[in-house]
């Protein structure tokens, strides 16, 4: 192994410790949030795509779990932002963790994916950009990938929160 090896695996090993400690301090703070709230849920953590992912999972079929989604995913999105802001007291550092709830966003982003590659599909039939409804920074991002994975190119236009992406011909 020559030391430049040595220096990667190590900033590699750093990183997914931090982000492990990124999904435990979530975690921690999250199962106090399901203790005042009394409901029950399971906490999942893991590191996708370098960032902590923090789901909570419920046996029972995560009916009161869906509180905590709100409409259009309106209340996890705080959540995640205010489990964000607990990490970052914490840390001293910004995090990039996702949170999931009751499997909303892992639907979500399948629904997005599809959408993104029926876009994608009509690009390419009609040589014509097609813009889409205004989406929340991680709508885009998986409309984005979707559009990349088609072998198309994709761009976000607009200002916040009626910002939106428009796919476009090759």
């Amino acid at each position: 192994m020559t030391e430049g090896t040595t220096s990667s695996a190590a900033e590699g090993a750093d990183t997914l410790t931090r982000l492990e400690q990124e999904g435990e301090i979530a975690a921690d703070y999250l199962e106090g949030l399901l203790d005042i709230a009394d409901l029950d849920g399971d906490i999942d953590m893991d590191v996708e795509a370098d960032r902590a992912a923090v789901s909570i999972i419920s046996d029972a079929g995560g009916r009161d779990l869906q509180k905590l989604v709100g409409r259009d995913g309106e209340v996890l999105e705080a959540l995640q932002e205010l489990t964000r802001l607990a990490v970052h007291r914490e840390t001293g550092d910004r995090s990039r963790l996702m949170l999931d709830i009751a499997g909303y966003r892992a639907k979500k982003r399948a629904e997005l994916s599809e959408l993104g590659a029926k876009a994608a599909a009509e690009v390419k039939s009609s040589g014509e950009p097609v813009k889409m409804k205004p989406m929340t920074p991680f709508e885009r991002k998986v409309v984005h990938d979707a559009v990349k994975s088609a072998g198309l190119r994709s761009e976000s236009e607009g200002e916040e929160p009626q910002r939106f992406v428009v796919v476009l011909p090759a």
